[in-house]
């Protein structure tokens, strides 16, 4: 699977590219800004599906001008569509496979920094939107987020996965899951504890 990864807008946002080098279908997750130069990194990947990993306005501004011209179905959870100007054409939910080309992602519902904050998963590579970054979880200290609840996503649904998972945020460079296991930034949130007494 070939990645782009480009950094747009005043937060600095990420928004991916995917593409099967065989098949040219691809994915654009998270247009956040920067439209005209996300469609020309694009060039000719066909792309099967714009996927927002979470409805804050900083990962969804280029959405309207994406999806108009690239033709695409657009998908994202339900928890977080009101951010969006438009209705989706698709809510993604756990579990869910999308296929393009060769490859597929599976949809992690991972709330905390929103309610229906996503992360997507290609075999070992894992796009977490705001969910976790190095050294630390999103952020919740935001309307609509809690602590305690992306702590729970993080550890049942990113910290199982295999150590060398390479995880792309939505801010930032990359990083992988057994580092982010091993730092002190993620304490097993209480919920978790009882549910384990």
């Amino acid at each position: 699977m070939e990645i782009k990864r480009l950094e747009v807008g005043f937060f600095g946002n990420n928004c991916y590219i995917l593409t099967c080098p065989w098949t040219q279908e691809g994915v654009i997750i998270d247009p956040a800004a920067e439209a005209q130069r996300i469609l020309q990194e694009a060039g000719e990947t066909l792309v099967r599906y714009i996927l927002i990993t979470h409805g804050h306005m900083d990962h969804i501004g280029a959405l309207e001008e994406v999806r108009n011209k690239a033709g695409a179905p657009v998908g994202i959870h339900a928890g977080d569509v009101r951010g969006l100007k438009k209705p989706p054409d698709f809510f993604l939910q756990d579990g869910q496979m999308l296929a393009f080309g060769k490859y597929s992602l599976k949809v992690l519902h991972t709330p905390g920094h929103s309610p229906g904050g996503v992360c997507l998963l290609s075999e070992k590579t894992l796009f977490s939107g705001d969910t976790i970054f190095p050294n630390g979880p999103g952020n919740t200290s935001i309307p609509g987020s809690d602590e305690e609840m992306i702590l729970a996503s993080i550890h049942s649904k990113i910290f199982v996965l295999p150590d060398d998972t390479i995880i792309y945020p939505g801010h930032g460079l990359e990083t992988i899951v057994g580092r982010e296991r091993q730092t002190s930034f993620y304490p097993l949130p209480l919920r978790m504890d009882k549910d384990q007494s």
